[in-house]
Order: structure tokens, then sequence, then C-alpha cells
């Protein structure tokens, strides 16, 4: 059994893209809504189509939701575990729905409003789901047993723990800062050009060497904007997808999880074996991906890989087996990135410059490649890849086609 081309994404809705905060006063909610009555009118249908909701990083309740849109009946509703690393892997949770019969049209969203909350809330906005590890079970201002272990080592957030992973990188494999500068340079090119974008000023080589350490060796514009918006994408099957209002964008392949001692990643790099810690977790994952479509990295023209921070976008690079192992940083730096190159990546400004949704302005950016009305179009897209994480498990792929 496989959910190869057997769902298809077809239809994409997104709020404007807002600075931290700036969203006020609408809603979590408002916005939310905003982006599924969009997704669903992109698609040519209506509430009344919808019946599921396939989630991660705990975005909105279906019950909420449902009950204020309409929705006559919901059939589906799961999400998955962890934070951003879902991303990629909710539109294979949606295939998954349809194709076992349990919904029809199944929604996966995203919404994001980072104005001040209190700690121990359920906000979503900490890179790579560090709200949910510094919740529940424990409620306000409570600790979970993992942050008792490196708290007091000064691990207090996910840059601080990325950063840890990112000099492990280049102590092995001779990464530099230079090589993750071309990462956030090359993606603020991207960005510069869409209307979308919230950084589309130019950022050159000394303004990455001039901006303000955060997490040594991560600086300022190695890490993801803090973002407000929502981003939702309607997933039917395939013979019903043919109707509607634009090409389908099949789903070729969907695969979420990890290495079993992955676990929570950000904050357990110190159980990890050597071969996990110099990666982004995606290696089984990119396995399964290639091995459920049929294909090989060769064939995938457009990679929307999660860029939480810059470093992780190499590792991706690698783990996905664009280049090989340990030489992600040459392989930016040599262009093989840009639109012209051999995988262009990012091709929408990513987290670090367009804005930070928690993944899913990857999977709008993976659909417009396909449907060729990308601002930064690859000439010829027919195979996009789609990755969600790196977070604790699960971290997720998805593969696209037009």
């Amino acid at each position: 059994m496989t959910l190869k081309d057997k769902t298809a994404v077809v239809g994409i809705g997104a709020t404007p893209y807002y600075k931290r905060g700036e969203s006020l006063p609408l809603t979590e909610t408002e916005l939310a809504s905003q982006a599924i009555l969009g997704a669903l009118d992109d698609a040519g249908l209506t509430i009344k189509d919808l019946d599921g909701f396939a989630l991660y990083s705990a975005s909105v309740d279906p019950a909420d939701i449902g009950s204020l849109l309409g929705v006559p009946e919901i059939r589906f509703a799961a999400t998955l575990t962890s934070g951003g690393g879902g991303s990629a892997g909710s539109l294979g949770l949606a295939a998954a729905a349809i194709d076992s019969g349990q919904a029809e049209c199944v929604v996966s969203v995203m919404t994001l409003q980072q104005a001040k909350r209190r700690l121990g809330g359920s906000s979503t906005a900490d890179s790579g789901g560090f709200a949910a590890a510094r919740s529940s079970p424990y409620g306000s201002g409570g600790v979970p047993p993992v942050m008792g272990f490196v708290a007091n080592a000064g691990l207090l957030s996910p840059g601080h723990s990325f950063s840890l992973l990112a000099r492990r990188h280049m102590y092995q494999y001779g990464t530099t800062r230079e090589h993750l500068a071309h990462v956030a340079i090359t993606q603020r090119e991207y960005a510069a050009k869409r209307p979308t974008a919230l950084k589309t000023e130019p950022l050159t080589m000394d303004d990455y060497f001039a901006a303000p350490m955060i997490s040594d060796p991560l600086c300022l514009y190695d890490y993801t904007l803090e973002t407000d918006g929502s981003v939702a994408a309607v997933v039917t099957a395939a013979d019903r997808a043919k109707d509607l209002r634009h090409p389908p964008v099949y789903i070729m392949a969907s695969a979420h999880g990890g290495w079993g001692r992955w676990g929570t990643a950000i904050f357990t790099y110190f159980q990890m074996p050597d071969e996990y810690f110099a990666s982004s977790g995606h290696r089984p994952v990119a396995s399964r991906l290639y091995q459920m479509a049929g294909i090989s990295p060769a064939d995938v023209d457009v990679a929307l890989l999660y860029d939480h921070f810059s470093p992780l976008v190499l590792m991706q690079l690698e783990d996905y087996g664009f280049c090989p192992i340990g030489e992600g940083g040459p392989f930016v730096a040599e262009g093989h990135t840009k639109i012209d190159g051999t995988i262009p990546t990012n091709t929408h400004g990513g987290h670090l410059s367009e804005a930070y949704i928690i993944g899913m302005t990857h999977i709008r950016e993976a659909v417009e490649q396909l449907r060729g009305d990308a601002v930064n179009q690859v000439e010829g897209a027919e195979i996009a890849l789609v990755s969600g994480g790196p977070a604790g498990l699960p971290v997720s792929g998805t593969l696209l086609r037009r």
C-alpha cells in the first residue's frame, strides 16, 4: 500500500504576514478562519465541503473553528506530536485520512500570533516547538524534566541548543560562518522579490558579520523572523482534485518520525550517538520518502527546507542527498541553492527572510512552484520537496508533484 498520487493539495490560503504582535486586534481564531476560508475558495470549495483537520504544533482547535465557521460534520481531527517538525507531515496525515475513507476534504493550518503571552501558555511562537516543552504538564512557569538537565547549563532556548549543533558541524566538517552567511544572503535575494516578505532590503556579507551575535556561532541573520499570520492548505482525493479550480499538486510521498533516540532533539543532544549529532535528524525520513515516491534526489527540482536557523538548511541538504554529508557549506557557497543552481532552495525567502509561520509558508511556496505561478519561478519545476523541522520528533518531509 502506498499514498503515492492518491491525494492532492488543491487550495492554499494565507493572511498577510505581520511583524511580531502587529496582527492585533485580530485574534488567532480570526487569522485561522481567514486562511482556511481562503484555501477553500482557492480550491473552488466551500466550508460545507470541509470535513477534516490534519494539524501539528497545536495550531488550532477543530472544535472552536468547526463550530464558528459552520463545518457541517467533522469526520477526522488529528494532530502530530511536537512542534514545527510536523508541518510537512501534516499533508501526509491528511492524505492518510482521505485514502482510508475517514474524510474527503482535509485542511492543514498553522496560526501564529506572538503578542505578549504568559509563560507556560499555549503559544507556538518559539522556534522548534519550545513552548510545548516548557508548558504542560507543569502549568504556568513549570519546568519539564528535560529542561532540568539543560537549563542550568544555559540552554534556555532552541537557538542556544542549535548553536551547539552548528558548532559540532563546524568542528567535524570544517563548516564556517561564511557558509552560514551564504544561506541567509541567498534567501534574502529570493525574499527581495516577494511582496509577502517581511525582509526585502539587501543583505551583504559585511552586513552579516556586523550583526549582533545571539548564540555563538549564530548571529541575528541566522535566526528565524518573529511573525504573526496564518497559512492553510486543503487536501482532497486525486480524482476529485481534477475537477477543481487549479491543476492538482499531487502528494507523491510523505513521512514523519525519525531516529528513535533523536527524541526531543534540541534539548537532549547529550544522549545522541555521534552519527546523529551533526545532522538535521532527517535521514530516516528522507530514505523513506524517496523509496515511497520511487525517485532520487536528482529528480527534485526545488527544495523548501525548514529554516528556523541557517545551519539546518546545510544539514538538510546533506540529509536529503543533494550533496555529500559534511559538504553543505561549500555546496551553498558555490551557488547550488540559487535559482539557476542544481537545487533552488527556499525560493520564497524562507523563515529567515519571508516569514515564520512554523513551516506552512514552505508548503505554500511548493504549491505555487508546481502550479507555475511562483514569484521566483523555477523553470520547468515538476517535483518539490518540503520539510518540517529539525525539532523534537517528529521531523517530516513531503514530496509533491504537478
